[in-house]
C-alpha cells in the first residue's frame, strides 16, 4: 500500500488517463493515487496539511466531482479536504465483474485511505452509499470521529428498486448497457435543477464510465445490501442532516429513521433532490462551514 502522485498507467486500468479530466476547468484538483488491495483508487487532498480533515464521499452513480464545490470553499477556509473515489467510479479502477465489488471491500479501502494519510479529528461529509461506508469507517473508530455531515444517504435500508428495476435481468439491461443511472437518474430525475448543469458538468459524470464492462460498480450497489451498523457509539457526536426534501427515494422518511439513530442538527433544502451539492452547492457549503466553525 502506498500513494503516489505520477503512478505508471497500465492496461489493467480501464479508462483512458491521456484525456482531459480538468472538463472545462471545472474540475482543477491534482490526482493523487492509493495502492492497495491490487487496485489503483484515486483522490484529490486539497488545502492544508494541518488543517482540521474534511472526507467527503461520494455514493451511486457519481465521483468526488459531485463535491468539486465544497472542496475548493473547505480549503479556502483553512480546512483540509479528502475527496475519495471508491472503487468503480471516478478515476479508481474498475473491476469489470459484479463479484469484485463489496459493502466490505468499499470499506476496507476507505480504512486504507485514512490510515495512509493518517487522518485524525476526521469530519466525513457521506452522500448516498457514501453513508453505509463511511459510517462503517466511523463506528469502528470514533476516537477518530469529529463529526458527521449526511446528504440525502442511509445506514441501514438502500432505496428499494422501482418500476423495471425490480427484476434483475432489465436493472442489468439499464444500467449496463444504457447508463441509465447516470444518465436518466443523475442527470435527469435525480436533480430539482438539471438544466443548470453545463456541458462540462454533464461530460464529468459521463466519463467515467464509456462502456458497458466499466459500470459494474454501479451496477453493483443495486445488489448489495447495506449491514447492520452499530452506530451506538457515535451518539453523542456532532451530527449536521442537509437534506433535499424534494428526493424521491430518500425523502423525509429516510430522514427521520436516521435522525432517530443518530440525532443531531437539520438543514432541511426545500428546492433539493438526491444531488444535494448540484442543486444547492452554496447552500450546502455554507451549512457545512458553519456546522465545522461551531464544533469542537
Amino acid at each position: 500500500m502506498g500513494v503516489t502522485e505520477a503512478p505508471e498507467v497500465t492496461p489493467a486500468h480501464v479508462g483512458s488517463d491521456a484525456r482531459d479530466w480538468t472538463f472545462g476547468g471545472t474540475w482543477p484538483y491534482e490526482p493523487r493515487w492509493l495502492f492497495t488491495d491490487g487496485i489503483r483508487l484515486h483522490y484529490v487532498d486539497e488545502g492544508p496539511r494541518d488543517g482540521e480533515p474534511v472526507v467527503l464521499l461520494h455514493g451511486n452513480p457519481t465521483w468526488s466531482y459531485l463535491y468539486r464545490h465544497h472542496l475548493r470553499g473547505l480549503a479556502d477556509a483553512g480546512f483540509r479536504a479528502v475527496g475519495y473515489d471508491q472503487l468503480g467510479f471516478g478515476r479508481s479502477d474498475k473491476p469489470r465483474s459484479v463479484k469484485g465489488y463489496s459493502v466490505e471491500r468499499h470499506g476496507r479501502h476507505l480504512a486504507a485511505l485514512m490510515d495512509e494519510l493518517e487522518l485524525e479529528h476526521v469530519t466525513l461529509v457521506v452522500h448516498d452509499w457514501g453513508g453505509p461506508i463511511g459510517l462503517g469507517w466511523a463506528a469502528e473508530h470514533p476516537e477518530r470521529v469529529r463529526g458527521l455531515v449526511l446528504l440525502n444517504t442511509f445506514s441501514q435500508q438502500a432505496p428499494s428498486g422501482r418500476g423495471p428495476f425490480r427484476w434483475p435481468l432489465a436493472r442489468g439491461l439499464l444500467v449496463k448497457s444504457m447508463h441509465f443511472y447516470v444518465r436518466a437518474f443523475l442527470l435527469r430525475g435525480g436533480l430539482a435543477h438539471p438544466e443548470r448543469l453545463g456541458e462540462d458538468e454533464r461530460m464529468a459524470y459521463l466519463a467515467p464510465h464509456p462502456s458497458r464492462s466499466s459500470r459494474s460498480g454501479i451496477l453493483a450497489y443495486t445488489r448489495l445490501a447495506p449491514p447492520a451498523l452499530p452506530l451506538d457509539g457515535l451518539r453523542g457526536k456532532p451530527v449536521l442532516y442537509v437534506w433535499g426534501m424534494r428526493d424521491r427515494a430518500l425523502g423525509s422518511g429516510a430522514l427521520r429513521r436516521l435522525q432517530e439513530r443518530l440525532p443531531g442538527e437539520t438543514v432541511e433544502l426545500e428546492d433539493a433532490r438526491s444531488f444535494v451539492p448540484e442543486d444547492a452547492p452554496g447552500e450546502s457549503l455554507e451549512a457545512i462551514l458553519d456546522f465545522l466553525r461551531r464544533i469542537p
